[in-house]
């Protein structure tokens, strides 16, 4: 028995704000039927892609309702607007009955995801992330240094194949045939008959800068996302059984963007384009777990980058701790809760110098509500987290307000 898809219809009159950023419980999104809508945020670090206007066909409010997020933009009724209303429960169903909106929607986020890493990656990291095919080059010599083999050897086989003419080629055959009695590799080229694959701990899935065409959901086991920048590696996650990653290269056919490492014994299932556009229309809640993650993702990387915008450092770490809670979706009350990190974490995830940090970790702590337990912050009362935070938006806003009248 087939479900009938009903979506409602909605319609605001110009002018009129349909969603309102940092409003909880986001639980529909919005595609626009007639009219045009504006997006907006509070902390426009950078511009939506194509602009902030969207058109009849573009959507809207699906990063926060697929994540079950705070709104991350407000949206306003530029003209009399007519939406179509989607509930997150809806979402399978749209698929099934229209694949090419699902496919839509990931392909924006993909594109979204990418160049918002990239201007995270130049604000933090002050640095921004070599493309060229021949850094897989460089990859392979930082591992080499840090004797850790498996992946050196990986990156040094594709840094060969993609560069067969590269600068480093005589050097990258030497070091090589080097650590090939230490090196364990599995898959240096990819098996399009094999759909389900095993890596042994700490064998690489796909090094950055290297071309893709596939994308993996984790049977088994946990996986490591890193990049090197600045000559050290950046971890950037730490995926679990269910979750997907490698879904920009197969969208988009870019360089992978970070390098996949098994952090312990892993089954994985790959999945090339062509069984994609198959999944897109046969496996829904598959396509509803990716848009579910991309959303997380994005949702994260907001308001990781309207974080970079606060200019008092202590500001930015209250902050932090306030976006962790709302990532694990922990209801912000006078109770105690202990973060899954220490300090000198919280300031890596800030993007602050070693030398600053220390000096600001010494004052976060006369705050009598926080301290440190078993190498992880612990905070008596985590409603003065939101509280502390509040107060620096507030102060941002006024210095803001006050340098806007100078002008």
């Amino acid at each position: 028995m087939n479900n009938p898809l009903q979506l409602s219809l909605v319609s605001f009159k110009k002018g009129a704000y349909i969603i309102v950023e940092g409003k909880q419980r986001a639980d529909a999104f919005y595609i626009i039927r007639s009219g045009n809508v504006r997006i907006s945020k509070e902390v426009e670090v950078v511009e939506e892609e194509g602009g902030n206007m969207l058109n009849p066909g573009d959507f809207f409010g699906v990063v926060s309702t697929m994540s079950s997020h705070s709104h991350i933009e407000t949206a306003q009724a530029v003209t009399d607007v007519t939406l179509i209303s989607v509930r997150r429960d809806q979402y399978g169903l749209l698929i099934e009955k229209n694949a090419p909106v699902a496919l839509k929607i990931i392909q924006q986020f993909s594109r979204k995801m990418r160049y918002l890493d990239e201007a995270l990656t130049r604000i933090t990291l002050k640095s921004s992330a070599a493309e060229s095919v021949s850094h897989l080059f460089n990859i392979a010599e930082y591992y080499a240094r840090q004797s850790q083999y498996n992946q050196a050897y990986y990156a040094y086989y594709q840094y060969i194949k993609y560069c067969p003419s590269g600068s480093h080629i005589n050097t990258a055959k030497e070091r090589m045939a080097k650590i090939k009695p230490y090196a364990k590799v599995v898959y240096l080229e990819t098996k399009t008959d094999e759909f389900t694959r095993s890596y042994p701990k700490d064998t690489m899935i796909f090094s950055e800068n290297q071309p893709g065409q596939e994308m993996y959901i984790i049977q088994k086991g946990s996986i490591k996302i890193t990049k090197i920048m600045n000559d050290n590696e950046v971890m950037l996650a730490i995926l679990k059984a269910g979750d997907m990653f490698g879904e920009m290269s197969l969208l988009e056919d870019k360089p992978r963007s970070a390098s996949a490492v098994a952090h312990e014994d892993s089954v994985l299932m790959a999945v090339n384009k062509a069984n994609f556009k198959r999944m897109v229309s046969t496996q829904p809640q598959i396509i509803t777990k990716l848009t579910q993650i991309l959303s997380e993702r994005i949702w994260f990387i907001y308001k990781q980058l309207a974080n970079t915008q606060l200019s008092d450092p202590l500001g930015r770490l209250y902050d932090a701790m306030l976006i962790q809670l709302e990532k694990n979706r922990i209801a912000v009350s006078n109770e105690a809760y202990t973060f899954d990190f220490g300090p000198g974490e919280l300031v890596n995830m800030v993007g602050i110098q070693k030398d600053e940090g220390n000096m600001l970790v010494r004052k976060l702590f006369e705050n009598k509500k926080l301290k440190i337990v078993d190498n992880k912050i612990h905070s008596t009362d985590i409603k003065d987290i939101e509280t502390q935070t509040n107060y620096y938006r507030k102060m941002e806003r006024i210095e803001k307000s006050r340098r806007m009248n100078k002008l």
